[in-house]
């Protein structure tokens, strides 16, 4: 398969690659449509996701408000880590699912950056005595 091709397929790779990480983390097929469409429509976002389906870790070039991916990730994993130490059947945050959460967050990021910003720096998960 020359380069052409491979350019060619990627995009419907990159789709079948979200909707199955959204069945996977036991989302909807709608909530799978509607983030690929979000992410196709966001250039850096898709650089991210092509990346991330190369490579397997996020290439972290692309920023919102001074946010990456990573950060994110992150973010979510500290702000819901009561969940990770549940049962495997009420672990709501599996792989797939914060994958999936950071792009979504960031789409929204993308809309409403200082409101995400802002929960970022001041939702840390953290208990505050």
């Amino acid at each position: 398969m020359d380069e052409r091709e491979q350019l060619e397929r990627a995009p419907k790779a990159l789709e079948d690659f979200v909707r199955g990480l959204a069945v996977q983390a036991g989302e909807t097929e709608e909530y799978g449509e509607r983030l690929w469409e979000g992410i196709r429509r966001s250039g850096g976002l898709l650089q991210e996701l092509a990346y991330y389906y190369d490579n397997g870790q996020f290439l972290c070039k692309y920023e919102v408000a001074g946010y990456t991916l990573a950060d994110i990730l992150v973010w979510q994993v500290d702000h819901f880590k009561l969940y990770m130490d549940r049962p495997e059947e009420m672990n709501r945050y599996r792989q797939p699912r914060l994958l999936l959460a950071s792009f979504d967050t960031m789409l929204q990021m993308e809309e409403n950056p200082e409101s995400f910003a802002e929960k970022m720096r001041l939702e840390t998960g953290q208990d505050i005595l």
